[in-house]
């Protein structure tokens, strides 16, 4: 079985302008994705996909694949995942290098190890699966979540049966983004994941941190400090 891991760096963050470069701890943020999927020993291409040269130095000096740059229209805020992918796959294709599988391992999951993506092989091979994506559970239980009208009446927003007690809910699971494991054919055939053949991979709560913001990358450096 052939895997590659796809690591999407775009320059173009405003959120934290530069943020997949950003020194997290000493580090490049998409240091820690590219470390991590070259000691899970998976893969027999750790590609980083980005369109900027000074991304794909260091990408580069970190362990990583770049081969080739993104495209401008996969560059965009609005450029989906997927397409991404299938733009790799496509020219990796053309260079003569194919693959059984994908594993989208986003630079913002800096937490997220390289057990966390051997589990996730291992439930794609126990299970025969179409796809393995992790999530972590959820903070709190689903049944306390609402929506609020404009004038923030709270009238409605839970129901009564919801407010037993918290050990008695049910454990609810959030998608994490940070493994996405992918047949490439079923991926081909259709790509929404969530249908029969997909299973979950059960990351913990701390090797979950998405980095967004400036507060996720300060709690994230928390972390890594108090291991």
């Amino acid at each position: 079985m052939k895997n590659i891991a796809i690591i999407p760096a775009r320059s173009g963050s405003k959120g934290l302008p530069d943020k997949n470069i950003r020194e997290l701890c000493g580090k490049p943020l998409i240091a820690y994705s590219i470390e991590a999927a070259n000691k899970s020993g998976l893969f027999d291409e750790v590609f980083v996909s980005t369109d900027s040269e000074k991304y794909a130095d260091i990408a580069k000096n970190c362990g990583a694949s770049v081969p080739f740059l993104r495209s401008d229209k996969n560059a965009m805020d609005s450029s989906s995942s997927w397409d991404v992918v299938e733009e790799v796959l496509e020219k990796f294709e053309t260079m003569g290098k194919e693959f059984e599988t994908f594993c989208l391992l986003q630079p913002t999951s800096p937490l997220r190890n390289s057990d966390d993506i051997i589990r996730a092989y291992e439930t794609y091979k126990k299970k025969d699966a179409n796809a393995v994506v992790s999530v972590c559970e959820l903070e709190h239980p689903l049944s306390w979540c609402g929506q609020l009208s404009e004038d923030l009446s709270m009238d409605g927003f839970i129901s009564q049966d919801s407010m037993n007690q918290r050990q008695k809910q049910a454990v609810t699971y959030r998608l994490n983004g940070a493994i996405y494991l992918v047949n490439i054919k079923s991926f081909r055939e259709e790509r929404f994941l969530y249908r029969k053949g997909c299973y979950a991979c059960i990351m913990d709560k701390r090797n979950s941190v998405d980095i967004d913001t400036i507060f996720d990358f300060k709690y994230a450096e928390f972390l890594l400090k108090d291991a």
